[in-house]
């Protein structure tokens, strides 16, 4: 369990699981740059998150904006959109006749990724939300910009382990302050951190090759 100070960013795990020196630099070093992706998901966020309070629509409440943590995981954070929806072993809310069940949606602008870092962040918000709400949560959504479609994420142990074994690197390196190193690979070009980055300059090489290479640079 963790303290209120010790809370870091819930969004940070996305970031973190695309790449832990981008984690750092973000959450860490407090540098940002912002490029044509960066700036459009955060537009599709903050559409996302204007309206806030709670919506009624038949049996489905919604709300933007909902602000989350969780002690287990020492995050804290805001969701995108949260469904309620009725449910006869669900959850009572206040100011609501009936039961309830909660499904998280959070919006991403792009596509489904080949990594799992979208899921990590839906997956941890759920957890954040059945600790609030003292309930459980199967199952949410990740709405994609690119094809306007639902993608169902199912919150399972391995998909929870992952979050929870994440979650204590993250405090880890944030307790240290330490910026790690990774190794570049193509998705650095995706990076609006490229620049600031210069993942090319942690390339290490022998001082045979350096010799080598000067040496024939030189002639």
């Amino acid at each position: 369990m963790y303290a209120e100070e010790d809370y870091i960013m819930l969004s940070g795990i996305q970031h973190f699981a695309f790449c832990r020196r981008q984690w750092a630099l973000i959450h860490i070093e407090q540098q940002w740059e912002e490029n044509y992706k960066t700036t459009a998901g955060e537009l599709m966020h903050k559409k996302a998150h204007e309206e806030g309070s709670f919506e009624k629509r038949g049996d489905l409440l919604v709300t933007r904006g909902l602000r989350i943590a969780s002690h287990e995981l020492g995050f804290s954070g805001q969701c995108d959109v949260v469904e309620f929806h009725q449910d006869k072993n669900g959850i009572t809310v206040f100011g609501y006749d009936g039961k309830w069940s909660i499904v998280p949606v959070e919006y991403k602008h792009g596509k489904p990724k080949e990594h799992n870092a979208d899921e990590l962040q839906i997956c941890a918000q759920a957890i954040c939300l059945e600790e609030m709400f003292q309930t459980n949560i199967n199952e949410g959504f990740l709405y994609y910009g690119e094809n306007r479609r639902r993608s169902k994420v199912i919150f399972d142990a391995d998909l929870r382990n992952e979050v929870k074994k994440v979650s204590n690197e993250m405090h880890d390196l944030f307790h240290k302050g330490y910026t790690p190193k990774v190794k570049p690979s193509k998705q650095c070009k995706a990076c609006s951190l490229e620049n600031l980055c210069m993942p090319k300059l942690q390339k290490t090489i022998k001082v045979s090759t350096y010799i080598e290479q000067n040496i024939h640079s030189s002639i």
